[in-house]
């Protein structure tokens, strides 16, 4: 199927999901980040906050826990920055340091820069993905852009509450892959 049939598809998916699938889902997600995700040599880690309204990953889960436990470990957030087309990174600070933007995203309304070089881990949000590694999101390229700038070893973490597809048809050389998904079923690794 092509990105654009797969975000029909997906989007509609998730809106489907009652509220109680939907925390159970995030749930089983937020475990199976916890059991396999090594975080012992992770310094920084860039994560998106999630559109509730859209059923998204709720990555609040994930974020409030490595604040409590992993201290060592830095949270970077985005900034969309609508004159270039991509977004910033900024560290995470607090619920204070947030803000709504036109999309109804929160994020950063001021911050420290992160440099895209520090970021170990990057959680990635997905509408949908294959069994190649290739990943389906809203269709803005936000995210090529931004893995772009990040180190090759980087790790590019996929989080959906679906299983993988067999292939996207359209997936084409310019789409950054994803390194592993985590799903409510357990992860999948593509490399």
């Amino acid at each position: 199927m092509t990105k654009q049939e797969l975000r029909k598809i997906y989007t509609h998916k998730r809106a489907a999901l009652s509220e109680a699938e939907y925390g159970h889902l995030n749930f089983q997600l937020y475990q199976n980040f916890f059991s396999t995700v090594d975080l012992s040599f992770v310094k920084v880690l860039h994560t998106f906050l999630p559109i509730i309204r859209k059923k998204e990953v709720d990555t609040w889960l994930i974020l409030d826990r490595i604040r409590r436990e992993f201290p060592n470990v830095r949270i970077s957030i985005p900034k969309v920055n609508g004159e270039t087309g991509v977004f910033d990174s900024f560290y995470f600070e607090g619920l204070h340091q947030l803000a709504m933007n036109e999309w109804g995203i929160q994020e950063p309304k001021q911050g420290i820069p992160t440099e895209p070089d520090k970021i170990d881990i990057v959680l990635i949000p997905l509408l949908a993905y294959d069994k190649h590694g290739n990943r389906v999101g809203y269709g803005k390229g936000f995210y090529d852009k931004f893995l772009a700038t990040c180190r090759p070893d980087c790790q590019k973490i996929g989080l959906s509450l679906f299983g993988a597809e067999e292939k996207i048809s359209d997936a084409n050389k310019t789409d950054v892959k994803l390194d592993s998904c985590i799903t409510p079923s357990g992860v999948i690794n593509f490399r």
